[in-house]
């Protein structure tokens, strides 16, 4: 064999995720959401360059100059467009680019879910995180409450943590923005399939719900207001409670009657705390300014190192509670509200996967920068979930790019053919081989 045309690579397994992004759909979905603008035609279309931004983003891009890994594998990629391009091309989506990524992202969504299991509400998770960025020069950047500086975007979820949602905010909005807080929710519930969004929009009957969905919220979003919100959109809602007189008179009057107290649920895959119970002190509450039905439901376990702050003050154990309206028991709403830590490991993925930067200096590109993000997990996560077993169908940006997107080959042309030889003992080529060729 000609050793020139033997050359080794190490991002070959993201050819893959650009396949899989082909046969879904999103590489069209892309082309279509993003408007030609000239006379003549984009010599780059403007799908694949997404598309290719997504892979650069998976295998730990977060910059458009990135790209150029994967312009040095013409083997693999194809006709991959240079920095410039990239930067032409997210800077040119304007005001609306985000949006209509994410827009692009839902119709792939509704295949990709035709199937899905729907006898259970769908549970999303909302929460905000802070961007820290170095430079006064990029539009929005401010100093937020944690005394840094950069952008605070808000972010929504579903349970399993696929993103659905992100929108752009400046470093100083607040966390417990109640207007932040629904455009969210509304713009992911319009992202979702038809069964899943039926009934769930502002106004909507209540007749025309397909599916329960439910929202959970961190204790930015403990507000009567929000929660009237979500009722007028037919959505039911468990948020986090905040320390005050009402809550502490409750805890107060609960502790002398042990039977309401009872052992709470383990999570699955979860140690669980010894001693932790649950009790439902909604009838010694004051929620006359919450919607009818609300409830709250406050978990005590024993101190431990490390406790985050409680609801009433006890030498022996740490409070916590939430409010809902949802009709389960205690402990089987205190086990789906403690789920909602969850979306802590959403937001660490997706900072994982480009949204630790904000590489532009304009507030649009990126906006569509964040968008691309979410975006670029979603698919991964699709993958994962279509393609790949074990522990893979699981694991975290990092393990990915050392296991599979990073994994070492040979790059050969034979017969007009390219060919990979993968090494036999590394322990993403066994995982690679069973997508090219499923038993």
């Amino acid at each position: 064999m000609d050793p020139q045309s033997l050359h080794q690579t190490r991002c070959d397994s993201l050819f893959a995720l650009g396949g899989f992004a082909d046969r879904v759909g999103l590489t069209e979905a892309l082309s279509a959401a993003v408007p030609r603008r000239g006379e003549r035609a984009p010599v780059h279309d403007r799908g694949a360059v997404l598309v290719h931004a997504l892979l650069m983003l998976a295998g730990g891009g977060e910059a458009c100059t990135d790209i150029e890994y994967l312009r040095a594998q013409r083997e693999l990629f194809g006709d991959v467009a240079s920095d410039s391009t990239l930067y032409r091309t997210i800077t040119g989506l304007g005001a609306g680019g985000a949006g209509a990524l994410l827009g692009a992202a839902a119709a792939v969504r509704e295949r990709l879910w035709a199937d899905r299991d729907r006898s259970g509400p769908l549970v999303v998770d909302v929460d905000s995180t802070l961007v820290e960025v170095h430079s006064e020069n990029k539009a929005g950047a401010a100093p937020h409450y944690k005394g840094g500086f950069g952008f605070h975007p808000m972010v929504c979820s579903t349970s399993e943590g696929e993103p659905l949602w992100i929108k752009q905010r400046p470093g100083n909005a607040a966390a417990n923005d109640i207007s932040d807080h629904l455009e969210v929710i509304d713009a992911a519930v319009s992202t979702l399939p038809e069964p899943d969004a039926a009934g769930h929009r502002d106004g909507d009957d209540p007749g025309l719900v397909e599916r329960p969905l439910v929202v959970r919220i961190d204790a930015a979003g403990c507000s009567p207001k929000l929660a009237g919100g979500l009722r007028d959109r037919n959505i039911g809602f468990a948020v986090s409670a905040r320390s005050n007189r009402g809550i502490e008179a409750a805890i107060r009057g609960g502790l002398g009657d042990p039977g309401r107290w009872h052992t709470a649920q383990k999570r699955p895959g979860r140690r669980k705390r010894r001693n932790a119970q649950v009790a439902d002190l909604t009838d010694l509450a004051d929620l006359s300014g919450w919607p009818e039905r609300t409830r709250l439901v406050v978990r005590r376990e024993p101190r431990h190192p490390g406790a985050q702050r409680t609801l009433f003050e006890s030498d022996s154990f740490r409070y916590w509670g939430f409010l809902t309206d949802q009709p389960r028991s205690a402990a089987q709403l205190d086990k789906l509200m403690r789920s909602h830590a969850d979306v802590e490991n959403a937001v660490c993925r997706l900072k994982d996967s480009g949204l630790e930067r904000m590489p532009f200096t304009a507030w649009d590109a990126n906006s569509a920068w964040a968008a691309m993000c979410m975006i670029g997990l979603a698919l991964v996560g699709w993958f994962q979930n279509a393609c790949l077993t074990g522990t893979l169908r699981r694991a975290a940006p990092k393990r990915l790019r050392w296991q599979l997107w990073h994994l070492p080959a040979l790059v050969c042309n034979s017969a007009r053919r390219v060919l990979l030889r993968l090494p036999q003992h590394h322990p993403g080529a066994k995982a690679l081989l069973a997508i090219a060729h499923p038993r």
